[in-house]
């Protein structure tokens, strides 16, 4: 059983909790790595991610698998929904949203190693997938694909 002190300054886990109105405002909240010193994968994979054309205000779906080897800290899922959330009235191309999402976890969690895969859906007949990687990977850490295949239409 965990520690249920390492919970104590969570401000969104465990109740109701209001949509952040942009990544800005919204609060990415971690905990302490229950196996600091231990080298493995975590993954979030979000197949409905939303955010908004920055020219045209359309909406763009994406399917977005982030990776990460935790250093002292874990992010929080709650908190990392409701910024990933956040993002459906936030106007920004592809690759914005993507890296930017990747440098907040980044800055938020000091992890060894991160990378996320942005597969967006067609826009104007064009998927754009967009791929960021922090560095190297760890050695020996077990890395799968991300299993998310090119997009191919109907066909």
């Amino acid at each position: 059983m965990s520690d249920p002190t390492i919970y104590q300054g969570l401000t969104q886990l465990g109740g109701r909790t209001e949509q952040p109105q942009s990544p800005e405002q919204a609060v990415l909240e971690r905990v302490p790595n229950p196996h600091p010193g231990t080298q493995y994968l975590v993954r979030f994979a979000a197949p409905e991610f939303t955010s908004l054309c920055p020219i045209t205000g359309q909406p763009d779906f994406a399917h977005l698998v982030i990776d990460y080897v935790p250093g002292d800290w874990l992010v929080e899922s709650k908190s990392l929904k409701l910024f990933l959330t956040s993002f459906r009235n936030h106007g920004a191309f592809h690759e914005a949203c993507t890296v930017s999402i990747a440098k907040r976890l980044e800055a938020e969690l000091s992890p060894q190693w991160i990378r996320i895969g942005g597969y967006w859906y067609p826009r104007g007949g064009i998927p754009i997938d967009v791929f960021y990687q922090s560095g190297e990977p760890p050695k020996g850490v077990w890395i799968p694909d991300q299993g998310v295949a090119s997009y191919r239409g109907r066909g």
